[in-house]
């Protein structure tokens, strides 16, 4: 179907690409907590409020998107978008997703230039901690009755849960979930009709290639047009290859910003990691802080545009191949490792931010509370967010 609007269509589609604008830039705006938080909260807004996909699609998108490199929430919120209003849709989810916490990351940035410091948020995560664990728990337990429909996925995630516990990498484990879903599936088929030749799709590997852009630098304002062009094509490089977690974002920002280009300390890429994690949003904003330290803002502006253009890219080759992933056998058993492993994951995360976020009666209340809220009622999980950030406010100043 071509993108053009047609008739009384364009009314439709119009609408749509509003309801994608609004949605993600109010979760660019409350989307505390990590990818795996950030997953939960699409969930909710797209499967359980809007209805806008069934629980199988939604979970194929999730697997999709961990197929391929980048950061994965980000990567789910422009595939959403494009579900939702097609190409208009999918530039709209991904800018409405980035842009707030992109904002928020350039003011700190600013003021941790200018002071040395960034304000201080503990009571803030306090109370918004318990509330991401509730989000994530209810999630998962909608996605599970859909993801793990086989006593061998059920195996497969208890595996893998107990694998990332015990401190192994989170991208071998989903790609061990899907080659190995893969191999059983072919065996078993075997198995069932001795006779089946066929078993040769050409694998459709999605190889990022790297559109190198000499990008316009001209807004350079005073600064080296030379040193913007490396930390661009530096950012761009990471947002193209890196797979896993914000831990693995650290390795990377070290190894090429500290190490080789010298051009940050060891405490400011924490301090950035750290600003990164707490602010709404992607984990990779961290990259908004380092561009700002590098070159100001024209260095925020062009490492973010950076670190997610090859999620853009990849995003829009995916959407071509994800129902043909899901109508292959030797695919489909792919995604559904990868859904299983990926369960797993966001479980194994929710477990370690329980640990060290439920710490006292009130936490445990406020996780509980938000569970009851979330099966009671259809309140938005962006005011459960609020109410337990002013939770934790509250108890912080009244401590």
């Amino acid at each position: 179907m071509r993108d053009t609007p047609v008739e009384n269509g364009e009314t439709g589609r119009g609408s749509a690409l509003r309801e994608v604008t609004w949605l993600f830039l109010r979760l660019g705006v409350t989307a505390f907590g990590g990818p795996a938080a950030h997953i939960a909260m699409m969930h909710d807004e797209v499967v359980r409020r809007r209805g806008w996909l069934t629980e199988q699609r939604f979970l194929d998108l999730v697997g999709a998107t961990n197929l391929i490199p980048g950061p994965s929430s980000t990567e789910l919120a422009i595939h959403l978008g494009h579900e939702r209003a097609r190409w208009r849709g999918l530039v709209s989810a991904g800018v409405c997703f980035i842009l707030p916490a992109a904002l928020m990351v350039g003011a700190l940035a600013a003021l941790y230039v200018h002071y040395g410091r960034t304000p201080e948020v503990t009571g803030i995560l306090y109370g918004i901690r318990p509330v991401v664990i509730a989000i994530i728990a209810w999630a998962l337990f909608s996605l599970v009755r859909t993801a793990l429909g086989s006593a061998y996925l059920w195996i497969l995630a208890g595996a893998v849960l107990a694998a990332y516990l015990l401190g192994v990498n989170e991208l071998l484990l989903l790609a061990a979930g899907g080659l190995l879903t893969v191999a059983v599936r072919m065996i078993s088929a075997r198995r069932s009709r001795p006779r089946g030749p066929g078993q040769e799709p050409p694998p459709d590997g999605s190889r990022s290639s790297r559109a190198l852009l000499a990008a316009p630098l001209a807004l350079a304002g005073g600064q080296d047009p030379d040193q913007l062009l490396r930390l661009f094509l530096t950012m761009l490089k990471i947002g193209a290859v890196l797979y896993g977690s914000g831990y693995v974002l650290l390795a990377f920002l070290e190894g090429d910003f500290v190490e080789r280009l010298g051009w940050l300390t060891p405490a400011q890429l924490a301090d950035a990691v750290s600003i990164g994690q707490f602010t709404p949003g992607p984990v990779f904003t961290t990259a908004t802080f380092v561009g700002y330290l590098v070159a100001g803002t024209p260095g925020a502006v062009l490492a973010t545009v950076a670190i997610f253009l090859p999620s853009f890219l990849l995003v829009g080759l995916l959407t071509r191949i994800t129902d043909r992933i899901r109508s292959r056998a030797w695919s489909s058993a792919l995604l559904d490792g990868v859904n299983a492993a990926a369960l797993a994951l966001m479980a194994g995360v929710a477990l370690q931010l329980g640990r060290i976020s439920l710490v006292d009666p009130l936490t445990w209340a406020l996780t509980a509370g938000t569970l009851l809220a979330l099966w009671r009622t259809r309140l938005n999980s962006a005011w459960l967010i609020a109410a337990g950030a002013v939770v934790g406010l509250v108890s912080v100043i009244v401590a």
